[in-house]
């Protein structure tokens, strides 16, 4: 193992500290960790993002030394992923991309007092694969496919809503469950967002506590009919 190689293995054991901590609301946990092993590497970069920095603008430094840490780089994130906007400068993959990491850093701590980074907001983000597709044929992240069902719910049509849940198996997920309460958490009270990630969030254990029940001893007629076996 190279000592590159090395360290981004140690950067992601951090990050999945980190970000296990947040999907377990700050609490410890053997599960939370393994939870987050399993976490995308976009996904883990909003969770921790929006961890630390909220939706306010955030030092391009620190944002691309996040975006190293999860396995992805800051020009993916914002170009591929639709998930970062820069307010100043540039991305740092548009510079010599055979860079050594000890050099990335150094860019890093150089731009931070200058470029800006901030979240996209989930009704920014409005591409039409947005949860159903992602470029080059990728596993979709769990930030879409939640953004996705936001919009969705936000349209009204809740048909669609269960079939996005149902043809992804999302509602037994236990992932996908922890990442919407973590959201929820992070989300302002009483803003659009909150609502509606626990909206989503409340009919998905609704429904799936319906379908917990499986089929009962008894028909619906033979319990109404008094039916006698």
């Amino acid at each position: 193992m190279t000592v590159s190689e090395f360290l981004t293995h140690v950067r992601r054991i951090v990050v999945d500290f980190v970000v296990g901590r947040v999907l377990s609301g700050d609490k410890d946990g053997d599960a939370d960790s393994a939870a987050a092993d399993r976490l995308d590497e976009p996904t883990a970069y909003y969770l921790l993002h929006r961890h630390d920095f909220g939706m306010d603008e955030a030092p391009a430094g620190a944002c691309i030394l996040y975006a190293i840490s999860c396995g992805i780089s800051d020009r993916e994130l914002a170009q591929t992923w639709d998930l970062i906007s820069f307010t100043k400068g540039k991305s740092k993959d548009d510079e010599d991309k055979e860079e050594s990491d000890a050099d990335a850093e150094s860019d890093a701590e150089e731009k931070d007092s200058g470029s800006k980074v901030k979240l996209r907001t989930w009704a920014q983000r409005k591409g039409k694969s947005l949860g159903y597709e992602a470029p080059g044929g990728k596993p979709v992240p769990l930030i879409d496919r939640v953004h996705c069902l936001m919009h969705l719910w936000k349209a009204g049509d809740l048909s669609k809503v269960d079939g996005y849940l149902d043809g992804n198996g999302l509602r037994r997920q236990e992932l996908f469950k922890r990442l919407l309460q973590s959201l929820i958490e992070l989300s302002p009270h009483g803003s659009e967002e909150r609502s509606l990630l626990e909206s989503i969030s409340n009919h998905v254990g609704a429904r799936g506590a319906m379908r917990d029940e499986g089929p009962g001893l008894f028909s619906k007629e033979e319990l109404e009919g008094g039916k006698e076996l």
